[in-house]
């Protein structure tokens, strides 16, 4: 998404297929986040906290684990529409992030029904502007209550 499309943010306007997320920025990952992340998650792979072994494998620094960079999006899309609730979150991760690296994430709208249901396409991009994570979303949207 170039920065002279608009997009949405907080707006009340339903969603519409073809409907653009603005874009946020995440990161940088700091080596320490990726060390907290691990002791967290559980996810101690070697390769995202030795640096030895990262470059070993080719990499000029620790990869960010996936599923750090994927717990991102929520916020994001909290960000777009508060009322709405994730019922489904899948991705392919296509190329690694490295720690010191940010994430741009933005998206659209796919699909949209009458009962507030949405599937969302979503896009984590690194420094390089390649695409690290290809995501889909589906959310509901919550009915306001009347005040």
């Amino acid at each position: 998404m170039s920065d002279d499309e608009p997009a949405a943010w907080m707006t009340d306007e339903p969603p519409k297929i073809g409907d653009k997320i603005g874009m946020a920025e995440f990161g940088p990952f700091a080596s320490e986040a990726l060390a907290r992340y691990a002791q967290v998650s559980g996810d101690d792979n070697p390769l995202h906290l030795d640096l030895a072994m990262a470059q070993a494998a080719g990499f000029a620094a620790n990869p960010v684990h996936g599923m750090l960079m994927l717990a991102c999006f929520e916020p994001y899309l909290m960000k777009w529409r508060k009322n709405l609730v994730i019922t489904r979150l899948s991705a392919k991760f296509l190329c690694p992030v490295q720690a010191g690296d940010s994430i741009h994430l933005s998206g659209r709208v796919l699909q949209a029904s009458p009962h507030q249901e949405l599937t969302l396409r979503l896009f984590a991009r690194n420094p390089r502007d390649e695409i690290a994570i290809l995501a889909e979303a589906a959310v509901l949207l919550a009915t306001p209550k009347p005040v």
